[in-house]
C-alpha cells in the first residue's frame, strides 16, 4: 500500500487532473450528445480501461522503455494522432447523417462495445497519458517499499474514479443529446465543432511529439 499520508494529496491531484478537458472528455461528450447515453457511457468505460492499461504498462516498466526510445515514442505519437484525426474527420464528414447516427432520429444507433473500444483506443494510443502516469504515480509511493504494488493500487484507484465520474458525464451528455435531436441543425454544429477539435488535437499531438 502507498503511504497513508500521501493519499489525500493523490486524491486531490487525481480529481483536478481528471476534470481537465482533453481528448478523452471531448470524446465522451461527443459520443454522449451525438449517440446517446449508452454510447457516452461506453466511451467513458473504454477511457477508464485505457487508464488501467497505462497503469499496467507503468508497473511493468514498459512506459519507461517507450519514454527513452525515440522511435517507439514517435510511433505511438503518430498512431494516437492518426486516431484522433480519424475521429474528427468522421464527425466532420457525417455531421449526424452517417454511420448509424442521425440527429433527426428518435433513438441514435450505436454499439456499446464499439463505443467502449473507441474510448479505450482514444486513451491507450495517447503516449502522453503513459508518460503522465510514469511521472505522476511515483510521486506518491514510499521508496522503501515495493514500487510495483503501490503503483498498482494508485492506478486502480485512478481507474475506478475515472470510470465512475466519466460514466456520469457520458450519461448526462446523452440527456443533452435527447434535447439536441429535436434540433437537428444544432446537433450538426456540435459535430462540426467536436470534429474540428479532434483534428486540432491530433495535429497538436504530432507537432508536440516531434519536439519531444
Amino acid at each position: 500500500m502507498p503511504p497513508f499520508e500521501s493519499l489525500p494529496y493523490f486524491l486531490l491531484a487525481m480529481l483536478a487532473i481528471s476534470m481537465t478537458p482533453g481528448p478523452d472528455m471531448l470524446g465522451i461528450l461527443s459520443y454522449g450528445v451525438g449517440r446517446g447515453r449508452r454510447a457516452g457511457m461506453g466511451f467513458a468505460i473504454g477511457v477508464g480501461l485505457g487508464t488501467l492499461f497505462h497503469t499496467l504498462l507503468a508497473v511493468a516498466g514498459i512506459s519507461a522503455v517507450v519514454a527513452t526510445s525515440p522511435w517507439a515514442f514517435r510511433f505511438i505519437v503518430y498512431a494516437g494522432a492518426s486516431y484522433l484525426i480519424y475521429l474528427g474527420t468522421r464527425a466532420l464528414l457525417t455531421q449526424g447523417k452517417g454511420e448509424g447516427v442521425s440527429w433527426d432520429a428518435q433513438v441514435p444507433r450505436q454499439s456499446f462495445g464499439e463505443a467502449c473500444l473507441r474510448g479505450f483506443l482514444c486513451n491507450a494510443l495517447n503516449p502522453k497519458v503513459g508518460l503522465f502516469f510514469l511521472a505522476f504515480l511515483p510521486q506518491f509511493i514510499d521508496v522503501g517499499r515495493p514500487a510495483w504494488s503501490q503503483l498498482l493500487v494508485l492506478g486502480v484507484v485512478f481507474w475506478l474514479w475515472v470510470t465512475l465520474s466519466y460514466s456520469l458525464l457520458g450519461y448526462y451528455s446523452g440527456m443533452v443529446g435527447g434535447w439536441l435531436r429535436d434540433r437537428p441543425s444544432t446537433g450538426q454544429w456540435v459535430d462540426r465543432v467536436t470534429g474540428g477539435l479532434f483534428v486540432g488535437l491530433g495535429l497538436h499531438l504530432i507537432f508536440t511529439g516531434q519536439k519531444s
